[in-house]
């Protein structure tokens, strides 16, 4: 790729900012513009981008881009991984799918239910969490809600030893290897769902950036 700052989609080049020969001057309204139309390609032309998530958005391509200067003050490490929350049909997950879009020279994440870690657990045992342990990126989607495993009448809380695979992974390769994940809970409710050990490396893992409360679902 000559140009970082320049995308085409569907034969539109659509510029992100100004390139300099070594580094992208990001410009966030192009950014924006960008966006809408890479979410109407692949969520089709009802996907629009709210007023009122632009401050969210802004954090996330702030971290995508790997702008220091801005990460610092929202109180983000560009070494972790993103742990994106907010209730049931904000847009967390259409943002974790089309944010990746942005940055197509940066190594990219596989989007995967946490149910269907849970699933893959039920029928394949061990070789899952060894599976998902692996150098792979990964974006995890709707954590604490996915079901119970169970492998030849063992109950394992599967997505609680995944994460410790992943931080495990995450400090042997020295914060090369990142993890991002959907949420639906809360840091009580996450907690509750997979224990302290847990969310105490979830703390060491993940950036938390939270939709408002007040965020209405966009389903409707």
């Amino acid at each position: 790729m000559d140009n970082p700052s320049k995308i085409t989609e569907g034969g539109v080049e659509y510029s992100l900012g100004k390139f300099d020969g070594k580094s992208v001057l990001y410009d966030f309204d192009k950014i924006l513009i960008y966006l809408d139309a890479k979410g109407k390609l692949l969520f089709g032309k009802q996907f629009r981008i709210y007023d009122e998530d632009t401050v969210i958005i802004r954090k996330l391509c702030h971290y995508f881009i790997k702008d220091k200067e801005n990460c610092l003050k929202d109180d983000i490490d560009t070494n972790k991984g993103i742990l994106l929350s907010g209730l049931v049909g904000c847009g967390k997950t259409t943002l974790m799918k089309l944010l990746r879009y942005i940055v197509p020279m940066q190594r990219p994440y596989e989007m995967i239910p946490c149910r269907n870690v849970a699933f893959s657990f039920n029928h394949l045992g061990f070789k899952t969490i060894e599976d998902y342990g692996s150098t792979k990126f990964y974006c995890f989607d709707d954590l604490g809600i996915e079901p119970a495993g169970r492998f030849y009448g063992k109950d394992l809380n599967v997505m609680g030893e995944v994460l410790l695979s992943r931080y495990e992974l995450y400090l042997e390769t020295k914060h090369k290897v990142k993890t991002h994940a959907t949420t639906n809970l809360n840091a009580e409710e996450l907690e509750e769902r997979y224990g302290n050990r847990v969310r105490s490396r979830m703390r060491e893992l993940f950036n938390l950036i939270a939709f408002d409360t007040k965020a209405g679902d966009k389903r409707k």
